[in-house]
């Protein structure tokens, strides 16, 4: 899943750019709210983190120019803001959830946990198709009670599948949930952590749908 990070402080969104990406997401950093804003118009991303405090254009500004636009994207807001007249204004604005500065990653990682299922139109912890369950909290896949052991890409990958039930998901869409700006991406990267995931979790648990993509279970 691709996670739009909008964090002008250097420090912090090191920090929260290397904690995400260990959660199996892609993360792109944008630095200020003009990057934030065409970076976010020009993508469809699974989430974003967003800082109100930023150069260039306001993090509330920005919410609002890409909510006009018809963005759905869950969108989770850091912030020293706490007023609960600064709150208000950020939900208002578009925001699904509110977290103040400072925070633990712990509990960044949960909520925006949290947004993802929601968008995905599941409540519950675990995400399930058939046997297989993947539990995003603690990073665990079990197949008929079994745990399998994913790489991070691995991971990353069915985590995607798994929350598009039934849909087909394209190359370059689970790319994008692999890889963030700067990195290079290898040619056959998909098909490599597809045969990986069929290995593992079994052959017929993967669909292709050729020229179209993948599918987790029957073919909509």
């Amino acid at each position: 899943m691709r996670i739009l990070l909008v964090e002008d402080d250097a420090l912090l969104g090191d920090g929260l750019r290397a904690g995400l990406m260990l959660d199996g997401y892609g993360v792109d950093w944008a630095r200020d709210g003009e990057a934030a804003r065409l970076a976010w118009l020009a993508e469809d991303y699974d989430a974003c983190v967003l800082d109100l405090g930023l150069p260039r254009r306001d993090g509330l500004a920005v919410l609002k120019e890409v909510r006009a636009h018809g963005k759905r994207t869950p969108v989770l807001i850091l912030t020293a803001r706490d007023t609960t007249a600064d709150k208000v204004a950020g939900l208002d604005a578009g925001a699904d959830d509110y977290l103040l500065k400072p925070f633990e990653l712990a509990e960044l990682h949960a909520r925006l946990r949290a947004l993802l299922r929601r968008a995905s139109g599941s409540a519950a912890p675990l995400l399930r198709h058939g046997d297989l369950a993947l539990d995003p909290a603690a990073r665990r896949v079990t197949l008929a009670d079994a745990t399998i052991t994913l790489s991070a890409r691995e991971y990353a990958l069915l985590h995607d599948l798994i929350t598009h039930p039934g849909h087909i998901r394209s190359r370059q869409e689970l790319e994008g949930g692999l890889y963030a700006w700067g990195e290079e991406v290898e040619s056959n990267t998909v098909e490599v952590y597809i045969h990986h995931l069929r290995k593992k979790i079994g052959a017929d648990m993967i669909r292709t749908v050729r020229g179209l993509g993948y599918v987790l279970g029957e073919s909509p």
